[in-house]
């Protein structure tokens, strides 16, 4: 055969060749191999099919088990009632794999029973189950179980746990105890003062019979935690005037802005209608946070330019409240440097605009403090006090802190009650400061 004439050459046209061969070899392979698997797998099928109606039927007694007089009977057809099993229709995938066993396993054979149970158990359509709702703690310790997640970091690295580790596992303390309680307390956040303070009155109140008993060193620390807190102040009343005027001071970062939005919320969930003065003109972007937070509480904002007079945009927003009877007017202020004595000055003219703006007012000036800055909290709110009337402290981001202490040593040298703590990031974990729940969530993981 002449191939000079084709446009491609004779090894190149007996490869083509060879391909095109092999292609339909294996095409005709691969069909009659699909045609084979078919025909056996409907074979298998009918097999299948016909199983049921060539056994017996089993009568089955409560629960599943067998009628009694069958007994005997079933144990010989157990081969093929595990062929029936795998067949059934709750069970497609195993009767169609074509893998049922061709023997029942010999615990099968001597207890068919309870064999057929439990390799078929019966699914009874679930009913919805009632959980009586357990009974209502007391307000105490529903309180105190609310505030112990939020001092959690406080308890296990702060002065308390480091205290607890020297009191741990002794039945007796040694007369070196009151010199390892002082270590402790002086390199603590609650201050040089109160540490001292502390250890003069374990050495002066404590028989030496209680120095020695861990337990009766532990309840003295607690039980002058709870003094140290518990001032004698009066409850806020936010219906004694109206407006009521709160001005919020701090400096920035606190979480002062953050507290004034929630303890709107907190107002307004009592009925009260609430205004928000932006008197912080010169950070940037913080009326528009607080106009978030009066956008969420549904409270009345008023702001003015950005870089305008603190006491002008203050005093416009409590005449506000006067005319339009609003019953609480919170006023922000720019979040002030202590150690800049002009801008120490500037929080006081602010105060006077507000004695001018409504008769008595503020009627409570509340410091935010944030307690992550440990003994500096300390230093700030002493500067602070020096300059302005402050009758509360707000201390913040204790869930985010071990230096919780610090709030003994701001109660214990400045005379000032705290009137709020912060544990969260949600309204509710801005929670009203009760010393007794404090001491009691602060103290409570360390008992035994």
């Amino acid at each position: 055969m002449d191939f000079s004439s084709l446009p491609i050459s004779p090894t190149e046209l007996y490869e083509l060749i060879a391909v095109v061969g092999g292609v339909g070899v294996t095409g005709a392979l691969g069909v009659l191999f699909v045609r084979r698997a078919r025909a056996a797998r409907r074979r298998q099928i009918d097999a299948v099919d016909e199983v049921p109606a060539a056994l017996p039927r089993r009568q089955a007694g409560p629960k599943g088990k067998q009628a009694e007089p069958e007994k005997e009977a079933d144990r010989e057809a157990e081969p093929e009632a595990a062929k029936e099993e795998e067949a059934a229709p709750r069970r497609p995938a195993r009767a169609l794999s074509g893998h049922a066993p061709a023997h029942a396993p010999k615990e099968r054979a001597e207890k068919p029973e309870a064999e057929t149970v439990a390799a078929e158990p019966e699914v009874a359509p679930r009913s919805a189950q009632v959980i009586p709702f357990p009974a209502a703690p007391a307000a105490k310790e529903k309180a105190v179980s609310a505030l112990a997640p939020g001092l959690a970091r406080t308890r296990s690295s702060g002065f308390i746990a480091r205290l607890g580790e020297l009191f741990s596992g002794r039945k007796e303390l040694d007369a070196s105890i009151v010199d390892e309680i002082e270590k402790v307390l002086l390199t603590a956040d609650i201050g040089v003062k109160t540490s001292q303070k502390l250890l003069e009155e374990i050495r002066s109140s404590l028989t030496r019979r209680e120095l020695k008993d861990p337990d009766a060193v532990w309840a003295f620390l607690r039980r002058r935690s709870a003094e140290m807190l518990s001032l004698p102040a009066p409850d806020v009343d936010f219906s004694s005037a109206k407006p009521f005027v709160l001005l919020v001071i701090g400096v920035n970062g606190s979480g002062k802005t953050t507290t004034i939005g929630k303890l709107a919320a907190k107002l307004a969930g009592e009925g009260k209608r609430v205004l928000l003065a932006a008197g912080d003109t010169f950070r940037a972007a913080a009326a528009e946070q607080l106009e978030i937070w009066a956008g969420r509480t549904g409270a009345t904002m008023v702001r003015g330019k950005e870089g305008a007079d603190p006491s002008s945009v203050i005093f416009d927003g409590v005449k506000r409240a006067a005319t339009e009877s609003f019953d609480v007017a919170i006023a922000d202020t720019a979040g002030r440097l202590h150690t800049k004595t002009d801008l120490m000055q500037e929080l006081q003219k602010v105060r006077r605009t507000l004695g001018k703006a409504a008769p008595g007012a503020p009627h409570e000036t509340w410091l935010v403090i944030d307690s992550t800055s440990g003994q500096n909290a300390i230093a700030q709110a002493q500067i602070f006090t020096e300059a302005m009337a402050v009758s509360g402290i707000v201390l913040t981001k204790l869930d985010g802190t071990a230096k919780g202490g610090v709030i003994l040593g701001i109660a214990d040298q400045l005379r000032i009650p705290v009137r709020y703590v912060g544990v969260g990031e949600t309204v509710d974990d801005l929670r009203r400061f009760d010393p007794e729940e404090f001491v009691e969530a602060l103290f409570a993981p360390l008992e035994g």
